[in-house]
């Protein structure tokens, strides 16, 4: 190309790198990938400590935003519904109402919102307490920093994050036969197997379908297994039978 055209600006006009026309209207030259929003958390923690602790790590990670912390359940019953955090990390051992108790009433207002209880404690109570109350995870606070983020992710995703410990123990308990004076005991084989089918989701309907009976003997075992279980409804027949 002559000189006369480098000078006359035709260059910069017809180089595919240097063309401010290409790159302005170029997406492969302009466009960005698009990021994901920070996810949204809110702590629940009466140690101001470990409360202030928590929310500069949160506020410092970049994938984060932190939509509230609150010394009490009260507190936070009270401001969570109206800032719709994505995870809550909640502590167990609240003043007045427990943390998973909060997590329930919480948890029926806000079912998209996920809960990771964060907590000093590690018996099976308070375990099984809080994944029936609708937590999703299980962590302790001695968790280094970079994990409880790994686990926020994780419980953001879809996860269910706990240590291997605790995981085990939901294992060995739903593991453990049913005792022999337990109503689940008294069980045909029949009424176990709509319990099972019933466990998974699944309708009366496609219950009846699945187990090649007829929708009247569905309904018959719907009788039966609620009077053997001294049960109400469909939740506690399930709850009653994976608890043996």
């Amino acid at each position: 190309m002559s000189e006369a055209c480098r000078g006359s600006g035709l260059w910069s006009k017809f180089n595919p790198v240097t063309s401010p026309e290409r790159t302005a209207s170029d997406p492969y030259m302009s466009a960005k990938p698009p990021e994901a929003p920070p996810i949204k958390v809110a702590i629940v923690d009466d140690d101001e400590g470990i409360r202030t602790s928590l929310a500069a790590l949160i506020k410092r990670a970049p994938a984060f935003r932190l939509v509230g912390d609150y010394p009490n359940a009260e507190l936070a019953l009270k401001e969570i519904p109206q800032r719709i955090p994505d995870v809550v990390l909640m502590d167990i051992n609240l003043p007045g109402m427990k943390g998973y108790d909060c997590v329930q009433k919480l948890k029926g207002q806000l079912p998209q919102v996920q809960f990771l209880m964060l907590t000093v404690y590690e018996d099976s109570e308070s375990l099984f307490n809080s994944l029936k109350a609708g937590a999703s995870g299980y962590l302790l606070k001695r968790t280094a920093s970079e994990r409880l983020l790994d686990a926020i992710r994780d419980v953001h995703a879809g996860g269910a994050p706990m240590t291997p410990q605790l995981a085990r123990r939901v294992v060995m308990f739903f593991n453990q036969p049913a005792k022999p004076d337990s109503p689940v005991a008294q069980l045909t084989p029949g009424e176990k197997e709509f319990l099972d089918q019933l466990a998974k989701g699944y309708a009366y309907k496609e219950i009846a379908d699945r187990m090649k009976i007829s929708i009247d003997t569905v309904r018959s075992y719907v009788r039966t297994v609620y009077e053997k279980l001294h049960v109400h409804s469909r939740t506690e027949a399930v709850v009653k039978y994976l608890r043996g």
